[in-house]
């Protein structure tokens, strides 16, 4: 596949790379320093703004699918704002492109717990991560109102950390995926075997999914 990556040098875009070259995939990695992205055959890094449309939309045609690990930086004050601002960009640029397919990864505060309320909104929620993921629940609600694009949504579980490929994973929905142990877990390595594999193998048009062991 001819893959177009947005922050293809963050925590999640690191892998997602890695494991697309891994696969024979060609990937085009937009970023904001280009010089940051390790330099191997089929990979082409190319510097990119996320909120300027026109321009992000001549940079994304001809690819297959977009995937976008777009994310403003935690210690980025208005992050809420501009995640939603540039969900909106990508969205926008991906249909200007004419990119059908385009997979975002946003966050685990969407998800719903048992009572059947979003974690976002929950008292014991993390203070430094609320506005982050509540950026990133508009960005999902946003896509829930697209016609055009055959859309997924990754929400990554609660405890996402550095860890081997196991090339395993288990799916959901709405709801985290808990392990034997009451567990949300997967290492950033499975995640992007999921995240991969949806690319190859679409299995959730137009839905939300998450991961977990």
């Amino acid at each position: 596949m001819k893959i177009a990556l947005i922050g293809a040098t963050g925590f999640v875009g690191t892998e997602i790379l890695k494991e697309a070259v891994s696969r024979g995939d060609s990937v085009t990695a937009l970023v904001r320093n280009p010089a940051k992205v390790e330099k191997q055959a089929g990979v082409t890094a190319i510097e990119a703004d996320a909120l300027n449309t026109t321009d992000l939309a001549a940079k994304l045609k001809g690819h297959d699918v977009v995937i976008s690990a777009y994310n403003p930086g935690w210690g980025e004050p208005d992050i809420q704002a501009i995640h939603i601002k540039a969900s909106k960009s990508i969205t926008a640029a991906t249909k200007q492109a004419g990119v059908s397919r385009l997979i975002v990864i946003g966050g685990a505060g969407s998800l719903y717990n048992e009572a059947g309320g979003q974690f976002v909104d929950g008292d014991g929620f993390p203070a430094e991560y609320k506005e982050g993921a509540l950026g990133a629940r508009q960005a999902l609600n946003d896509l829930r109102a697209e016609t055009e694009l055959d859309w997924s949504f990754v929400s990554p579980p609660f405890a996402l950390a550095p860890g081997a490929r196991t090339g395993k994973y288990r799916l959901g929905k709405d709801h985290p995926v808990f392990d034997a142990e009451g567990k949300s877990a997967i290492s950033v390595s499975d995640l992007a075997v999921a995240i991969a594999d949806e690319a190859e193998k679409p299995k959730h048009s137009k839905q939300r999914f998450t991961v977990g062991y």
